[in-house]
């Protein structure tokens, strides 16, 4: 008995297992690479030939895809090389790859993923409106998308994207400089379901487009205005009578929205990034005496 102890024990020594012995796309690929950084799947690519392969397996089947902890870094054709498999995506971020990522390599990528609901191409200035077309044509579920610092995003584009992608929840359109009070009332007409929109840093936007949006965008949770020049009062007064859920609003440097028409929403507990003007009387009070005047606020 002891002697078929011992045998046993040295057959299992003997043995060598690696890694890449376990099952690829039932263990590895769902359980173990899933939690990896992308940085680090970058790595053991250059391992060996066995990991180059299975890492792109996991590539080809793997739904979401952020290039931006590592957008600077990576070549294009590394990019068009790990996605050229990839028909199942969901989400895709081009954060930080302003600086090599244009058509050419992003075409490809929307034309076989149509289950896209998550895109962000924000700050990538070498695209231009042919990738938003694409994004619009391809994507029928989307509901996320980036666009902010993209200045190439114009009108035609932007009401492609309101024809075909009705289900969009959210967009970020902040410093999009093209677009004026036609494409954004075009957008909010279409769009019904948006709850989260940024028009910050846009000196094109007026009451007009804020109006729009508040009568059709009825579940509207956060908006951002943020450098809006031209927005006034008036569609402040709007947002408040037309949207019960809003939750954030964020107006600094709006000179012509005052107190007025911000009380009612902070009574709703709507967070607002402009303080009262009590508030900011005693910030600005504290900066020149060093301290705070006790005030009871409750009088």
């Amino acid at each position: 008995m002891q002697y078929q102890s011992s045998a046993v024990s040295q057959a299992l020594h003997s043995s060598r297992w690696d890694l890449l012995d376990l099952p690829w796309e039932d263990v590895l690929v769902p359980h173990i690479l899933c939690y990896l950084p992308l940085q680090h799947l970058v790595s053991l690519q250059r391992v060996s030939k066995q990991f180059h392969s299975l890492i792109q397996v996991y590539l080809a089947n793997c739904r979401t895809f952020d290039l931006s902890p590592i957008g600077p870094s990576i070549p294009k054709e590394a990019f068009c090389s790990m996605l050229k498999d990839n028909k199942v995506l969901h989400s895709l971020s081009m954060q930080n790859c302003s600086d090599w990522v244009s058509d050419k390599e992003l075409l490809p990528v929307i034309g076989q993923n149509q289950h896209l609901q998550r895109v962000d191409m924000s700050g990538c200035a070498w695209l231009t409106r042919h990738s938003l077309v694409a994004v619009s044509l391809s994507c029928m579920h989307l509901q996320h998308l980036g666009l902010a610092h993209c200045e190439w995003v114009d009108s035609l584009s932007l009401r492609s994207l309101a024809d075909h992608c009705g289900g969009l929840e959210s967009i970020d359109l902040t410093a999009c400089r093209q677009l004026k009070d036609d494409a954004i009332c075009y957008l909010a007409k279409k769009c019904l379901k948006l709850r989260s929109l940024s028009l910050a840093v846009n000196a094109n936007i007026t009451d007009e487009s804020v109006e729009e949006v508040a009568k059709n965008c009825r579940g509207l949770e956060q908006l951002d205005l943020t450098g809006c020049l031209r927005v006034r009062n008036q569609s402040i007064r709007t947002l408040a009578e037309y949207c019960p859920k809003l939750q954030s609003l964020k107006v600094n440097h709006c000179h012509n929205v005052t107190e007025s028409s911000l009380d009612p929403l902070r009574k709703r507990n709507v967070v607002i990034d402009v303080e009262p003007p009590l508030q900011r009387a005693l910030v600005l009070l504290q900066d020149v005496l060093g301290f705070a005047p006790f005030i009871n606020l409750q009088i």
